[in-house]
């Protein structure tokens, strides 16, 4: 009786801490881009044309924003723990470059070794100017703009809006 009861203590103490144990579990995700190492070395400057390399790698993540005669293929893969911030563990750009006629001119890989973090400052923004609190931006311009229908404050003997 008495091994049945610690057994049963066991049993139901591991289907309590069950559900904490899913909640620290590690999550991994590809974002973006498939690379397939063969493919890209597939593709050759002088040789291939914007067409070519769009049936071999696909159409791009993106073109450039200046430039249209750059395309980009980013892939990115990210680990977290939990409900923490994902980070990068892997990324991939690679940058093919084309002339004006739309034939290659260069391909360019690069890696996690380009990634900049940047943290902000603190929680708010800082402005140049006055430090005013909530009820002060909420209620600070009552009474410094003039009374609704006065106008700019023209001489009411003056011409009227239509000029007359």
């Amino acid at each position: 009786m008495r091994l049945n009861i610690a057994r049963f203590a066991m049993v139901a103490g591991a289907l309590a801490l069950l559900p904490l144990a899913s909640g620290c579990a590690r999550v991994r995700a590809h974002q973006g881009y498939i690379v397939d190492n063969l493919l890209v070395d597939s593709v050759q400057p002088g040789v291939d044309n914007k067409a070519s390399v769009e049936r071999t790698l696909g159409r791009p993540s993106f073109a450039g924003q200046f430039d249209s005669s750059e395309w980009y293929y980013v892939a990115r893969d990210t680990r977290q723990l939990a409900f923490s911030k994902p980070k990068p563990v892997n990324q991939t750009v690679l940058r093919v470059r084309f002339d004006q006629a739309g034939n290659v001119v260069a391909v360019d890989k690069t890696g996690l070794d380009l990634v900049a973090k940047i943290d902000p400052e603190s929680d708010k923004t800082p402005t140049l100017g006055r430090k005013r609190g909530l009820f002060q931006e909420i209620f600070g311009n009552i009474g410094a703009v003039g009374a609704a229908g006065t106008g700019s404050g023209s001489d009411s003997t003056g011409p009227g809006p239509n000029g007359s």
